[in-house]
């Protein structure tokens, strides 16, 4: 039975880290992909990090279609941005770990990324659009980077300002 679990905010120091990589796929490994899926998916998030949950390991989830009824989940173990387009744009993001705020980034347009899946079978894909921005931004949980730390240091203090009222 999958369960919930709690979403950290930040400041937490877990979502200011670099997250270690994953060894290996154990049953441990399967039972939190799919408690991090659940957790998404109750948030209500298109996303969701291993060190959101307190898990300092590199996975994430991602579903950017299950909104609109078209439920295509994602789990990434040990991801690896291999290209970055230089077409960029700037969007508005959400992030679990930092409630009621939405801040704007700026980010490539598509990505090429590879991971390993629960099986342990490697994939290597090009994201672009909302599904490059979603990949992005859980990959940049991985590094202990937050939408936050995208901004510009006046936009960031009212974006911290908004986070802790």
């Amino acid at each position: 039975m999958m369960a919930l679990l709690p979403i950290l905010h930040w400041p937490n120091p877990i979502l200011l880290a670099r997250a270690a990589p994953i060894t290996g796929v154990t049953a441990g490994i399967r039972r939190l992909a799919e408690d991090m899926l659940a957790t998404m998916y109750a948030a209500p998030g298109r996303g969701l990090a291993a060190p959101q949950v307190g898990v300092s390991q590199r996975m994430f989830v991602m579903d950017v279609t299950w909104k609109q009824g078209i439920p295509s989940p994602l789990v990434c173990i040990n991801p690896e941005i291999h290209w970055r387009s230089a077409v960029t744009s700037i969007g508005a993001e959400g992030c679990l770990s930092l409630p009621g705020t939405t801040t704007h980034v700026s980010r490539p347009q598509s990505i090429r990324m590879s991971w390993h899946d629960l099986d342990g079978a490697r994939h290597d894909a090009r994201f672009a659009g909302f599904a490059a921005i979603c990949a992005q931004h859980e990959y940049d949980h991985l590094d202990g980077i937050l939408t936050l730390d995208h901004l510009t240091p006046q936009h960031r203090a009212l974006a911290e300002a908004e986070v802790l009222a």
